[in-house]
């Protein structure tokens, strides 16, 4: 028999699961863990994106020093590709991103062999470097209509981090420094099967989101969406269509619901299955960052507010880290709003400017 549950179960569901009730985590790892990623995006209109979806979870208690060091130090996180992952969960992370690079791109590889060897002797030479310091001896210039057009080391090295060949050991400012692979991972991974990998990567993925839909797709921005076969078959009362359900978050419902107020990043996996956020929440949301002005109906990079297991508006803001201002030009409702919620929104944007530690103001 098919589980069937309320639109607020399912949401309840899906809120606790990102870590986004009440009972906040108490550590950045812990938190990464549950989330399985962080995606790392270089725009600071409000805070980088990856601190902002810490923030959102630990509160005043996240610093950004804390990711430095559980990347850099401690090595309990480990940068891979355009993600912050559990350095825990590597050996799944390798087993699988070989079989998800596009084949052009590994013939391109190929037909530059001595390139290749060139950067990793180079790299086991005089690693860490930046893409930067090494010299560009390519055979077969990359050709793309993109940005990535003619930056041979930097697509080679980036291939063969997802070779798992070369890994990022770190930062300098913000430019990415490479390494070997066997100095910045763990010295006895074993890598598991793809299949057996994939096992792993599609329950994880389903304990972070809680509630799913089946099957896969595969994401603009690299990601995988989607429960596969994992959890549990169920349907949402109003919604068409089947869902997954991970098991444990139907346990955790009888623990009761304590609900809060966040701002989440727009790259936030509460809402990064735009698709998923509209179905469960109601909640339409574009990035409107690439959009001019003139056609932006809710801000540059408008936070998308949570309440309790509703997405209830917006927060079209942006941080003028120069001045230490925070300038909040609009808080969008996308339903009415009780004073409650009111309340604890302005509350929350005061803590965010408060942890950037900027003023508010409003032009």
């Amino acid at each position: 028999m098919t589980l069937s549950l309320t639109p607020e179960q399912a949401r309840r569901i899906a809120v606790r699961a990102q870590l986004l009730d009440a009972r906040r985590p108490v550590s950045l790892v812990e938190t990464v863990d549950q989330l399985t990623l962080l995606q790392i995006d270089p725009t600071r209109a409000i805070a980088p994106s990856a601190d902002l979806v810490a923030w959102s979870r630990l509160g005043d208690a996240y610093d950004h020093s804390d990711l430095t060091f559980a990347l850099e130090q401690e090595r309990s996180l480990v940068e891979f590709s355009s993600f912050i992952v559990p350095m825990d969960e590597i050996e799944t992370v390798l087993a699988l991103a070989p079989g998800r690079i596009h084949p052009t791109a590994v013939e391109w590889v190929e037909a530059n062999r001595r390139f290749r060897t060139q950067i990793l002797d180079r790299l086991r030479a005089d690693g860490p470097l930046v893409a930067g310091e090494i010299e560009d001896t390519a055979e077969v210039p990359w050709a793309s209509t993109g940005w990535t057009n003619d930056k041979n080391v930097l697509r080679m090295i980036e291939l063969l981090n997802r070779m798992g060949e070369v890994a990022i050991a770190g930062r300098r400012g913000k430019l990415r420094t490479w390494d070997i692979a066997e100095r910045v991972y763990p010295s006895d991974l074993r890598l598991p099967s793809p299949d057996e990998a994939l096992r792993v990567e599609t329950v994880r993925r389903l304990g972070s989101l809680g509630i799913a839909r089946p099957g896969r797709k595969d994401s603009s921005g690299g990601e995988v969406l989607g429960a596969g076969d994992a959890g549990v078959p169920c349907t949402v009362a109003g919604v068409d269509g089947e869902w997954r359900v991970d098991p444990e978050a139907l346990a955790a419902l009888e623990d009761g619901f304590s609900p809060r107020a966040a701002l989440l990043s727009p790259f936030d996996r509460l809402v990064y299955d735009r698709d998923r956020a509209l179905d469960l929440f109601g909640f339409e949301y574009v990035l409107e960052m690439y959009k001019p002005a003139a056609k932006r109906r809710w801000g540059y990079f408008a936070l998308p507010i949570l309440y309790g297991e509703r997405l209830v508006g917006k927060l079209d803001a942006k941080v003028d880290h120069k001045k230490a201002q925070m300038n909040v030009f609009a808080v969008h409702e996308d339903i009415a709003w009780t004073a409650e919620i009111g309340d604890a929104v302005e509350a929350e944007i005061e803590a965010l400017a408060g942890w950037l530690g900027v003023e508010i103001t409003r032009p």
